[in-house]
């Protein structure tokens, strides 16, 4: 398994920006797809984005399309999530996750970060 923890979460006004960073230990890291996702309080996990291992092929949740961007960098283990234009309905913990395929199911991650906090004030 590989180790990820997630960084860069905080409070930010509607139309704002954040990056999410997502370190990775343990494992190959440029073995993995890697994915976004997001719980709001009462929610199930939602899929925000994923990227392939190569980081040649990304696909983003119609929500955030245009206004996300997800992008990794293999040499430093890490992946990002650049944030724009956020909005109230952003507002979640976003957590980071890796799989052996390119996917936007939840059950075929293996491995998780703890989360970090999105808040999105109106």
């Amino acid at each position: 398994q590989v180790q990820l923890v997630e960084s860069g979460g905080g409070l930010v006004q509607a139309g704002g920006s954040l990056r999410l960073s997502c370190a990775a230990s343990g494992r190959t890291f440029s073995n993995y797809a890697m994915g976004w996702f997001r719980q709001a309080p009462g929610k199930e996990h939602e899929f925000v984005a994923n990227i392939n291992s190569s980081g040649g092929a990304t696909y983003y949740a119609d929500s955030v399309k245009g206004r996300f961007t997800i992008s990794r960098d293999n040499a430093k283990n890490t992946m990002y999530l650049q944030m724009n234009s956020l909005k109230p309905e952003d507002t979640a913990v976003y957590y980071c996750a890796a799989a052996n395929v390119l996917t936007t199911r939840p059950g075929y991650f293996g491995s998780w970060g703890q989360g970090t906090q999105v808040t999105v004030s109106s």
